[in-house]
């Protein structure tokens, strides 16, 4: 099984998971989705919407409808993890080729050393405010040259990012167990800002009869349309990310009803939860401050007594838990896909990590508008025709039949003779382009300001335009091909691991 260079498709951390690892119950899926939906930026993703104008009850439907969307592909995609066992970086070789396959990998990969780098500064954002509380000082320092931030940030960030190096090396046994422990605080924590909220506000009422900006007399009037669709969009991308690669956790579900209920009693309601919390305390801080706090850590920089310390060690433990859970491990997957034969899972955290810590995060987290609008709608563009080309793959090219040791042989089926599948390529590109103009109008507008409201149009609904364009083309082009013998049907994935591993 190894290619002309000595490269292999097969590494440990690759191969199918057997029955004794299929150990995950579907409350364990519920308490990893608490886990990771219970954090500093889907905090920001309601409360982002608080900030562009939006009313309370409008930016919580928003969120909620956002993620009743992209659950119905995480299921879709999930169920190949947990039929055949194996992660998301060798599925895509079913669809792109053995080797085509480290396209869409990297490409996932990249976008989660960016999250990767975000959830840290957001990590060593906390700790820095906890101890300049705890000091009385502002250690945040001048910005320095170059970088945009001061010393005293960029030294946190720098610590942070050394403290999430200590998990690489524990496995997903370590995140499982972690997230399982830390959700129930998580969940008392934000109940607890929510009291605080309440109370300081005056009650309930002044927080939801605060005005949508959109409405007669608001700020931004009949605009509603025009923000509202590129931010629907944007909560859908918002996990088109895990969408991709949750086959890397349903690989060790016991059942696909595990995995299915877990999923679905995790993502939706909890994100609806988190996003209520975030509107109430993000609307609570106009009537309480005069003005819209969308960032959890600046707000807890704004209290006082036990309630700063226990809402920034939450934040802190919060953002270690997600960012593992939901960054680190598939990057880790993908980059190992590159070269299995050199690349274990720890080396490639190892190279997530370390991706993660040039990209300078911060400048995405200046503003709700680069956040929302450029980072998340942007990798929406580039992911949605992947997830496109998945579904159409495994459900109406194949059928949901797979041959399992073929993923891992240069010379199986899924070589498409010389590693790639040019449909699979073309449908990816086909998938991409129309999103183009429109991204780089938003990126850079001082360049690209002249694109036309057509493109723009387009860019608003650019996951939705992805994965349609994507899934369409692709099954267009692979109609009948699966019939003449190249698609073999597949057995179960303990017998496939066998003939893998032999």
């Amino acid at each position: 099984m190894s290619h002309g260079n000595g490269d292999t498709l097969w590494n440990a951390d690759l191969a199918p998971t057997d029955e004794a690892q299929r150990s995950w119950r579907w409350w364990h899926f519920a308490a990893l989705w608490v886990g990771m939906v219970v954090a500093v930026p889907t905090w920001m993703l309601a409360s982002g919407l608080i900030e562009q104008g939006m009313s309370a009850l409008q930016a919580t439907v928003t969120v909620i409808l956002g993620n009743i969307v992209i659950l119905v592909p995480m299921l879709l995609i999930g169920h190949s993890g947990t039929r055949y066992g194996v992660p998301f970086a060798v599925l895509v070789r079913a669809s792109f080729g053995t080797v085509g396959a480290r396209l869409p990998a990297l490409a996932r990969a990249l976008v989660a050393c960016g999250w990767y780098g975000i959830q840290t500064w957001i990590g060593g954002e906390a700790l820095l405010t906890l101890l300049g509380i705890f000091l009385g000082l502002d250690l945040r320092g001048a910005p320095l040259p170059f970088f945009g931030i001061g010393i005293g940030q960029l030294l946190a960030f720098l610590v942070f990012w050394g403290v999430q190096l200590l998990f690489v090396r524990k496995g997903l046994l370590t995140i499982r167990r972690l997230e399982t422990w830390t959700a129930p605080l998580k969940l008392l924590a934000c109940i607890g800002l929510v009291w605080w909220a309440v109370d300081a506000a005056g009650g309930i009422g002044p927080i939801f009869s605060a005005p949508s900006a959109f409405g007669p007399g608001g700020a931004k009037e009949g605009q509603f349309w025009a923000v509202w669709l590129p931010a629907f969009t944007a909560m859908v991308g918002f996990w088109g990310t895990l969408a991709l690669n949750i086959p890397d956790f349903t690989r060790f579900a016991h059942s696909q009803r595990d995995q299915m209920i877990g999923q679905t009693l995790g993502l939706p309601p909890t994100m609806g939860l988190i996003a209520l919390i975030s509107v109430i305390t993000t609307s609570a801080t106009v009537v309480i401050y005069g003005h819209a706090i969308w960032d959890p850590v600046v707000l807890a920089g704004t209290l006082s007594g036990p309630f700063v310390l226990l809402g920034l060690v939450v934040i802190a433990v919060d953002t270690v838990s997600c960012n593992i859970a939901a960054n680190l491990v598939c990057a880790a997957f993908d980059f190992a896909s590159l070269k299995p034969s050199r690349i274990s899972y720890r080396t490639g955290a190892l190279i997530t990590a370390c991706i993660g810590l040039f990209m300078m995060p911060w400048k995405l987290m200046a503003s709700t508008e680069g956040y929302i609008f450029t980072w998340l709608t942007g990798y929406g563009a580039l992911l949605g025709p992947i997830t496109g080309i998945l579904i159409a793959d495994y459900w109406l090219v194949r059928d949901t039949r797979l041959d399992v040791a073929a993923l891992y042989d240069e010379n199986g089926v899924y070589s498409y003779g010389n590693g790639w599948n040019p449909r699979a390529l073309i449908a990816l590109v086909l998938g991409i382009a129309p999103n183009v103009p429109g991204f780089l109008k938003v990126a850079a507008p001082e360049t690209f300001g002249g694109v036309g409201a057509f493109w723009s149009g387009i860019y608003t609904y650019a996951w939705f335009v992805g994965v349609a364009v994507a899934l369409a083309s692709y099954a267009l082009m692979m109609r009948g091909r699966a019939a003449g013998g190249e698609v073999a049907v597949g057995v179960e994935a303990g017998v496939e691991a066998g003939q893998v591993a032999a």
